[in-house]
């Protein structure tokens, strides 16, 4: 991945993080590495853990930044992130939802953030 690529990825993944610290959670682990696997945001509110995918693009040309989420993605997140919770004791008997978010930076717009709970 390019620097500009991680960069921009690193940017939507903190708008994302800042939004969901507004609505009450607190971030449990960012960029987490599963052996191959990624996570990209863990936030925890209460009894509850989720598990946030975010895409960031610069246009939505080609479909918006959560539509390039394919069923292949939802697996491996789903693997990562019960490999992951078996880590973390913690974190035992909590409830887990899969959330996504797109983080659009189109040129001569603001930048916007598509939420979706429960998205897989």
């Amino acid at each position: 991945m390019t620097d500009h690529r991680a960069a921009l990825g690193r940017r939507g993944e903190d708008m994302v993080a800042r939004l969901l610290v507004e609505r009450g959670f607190e971030i449990l682990a960012r960029n987490v590495r599963v052996g191959r696997l990624e996570l990209d945001i863990i936030a925890g509110q209460g009894r509850l853990v989720v598990v946030c995918e975010v895409r960031t693009r610069t246009t939505a040309y080609f479909g918006t930044p959560v539509e390039s989420i394919d069923p292949a993605k939802v697996r491996r997140v789903r693997v990562a992130a019960a490999r992951w919770l078996a880590t973390q004791p913690e974190l035992s008997g909590r409830r887990v939802r899969y959330d996504a978010a797109g983080v659009l930076f189109e040129r001569g717009t603001e930048p916007s953030v598509e939420y979706y709970v429960d998205a897989f």
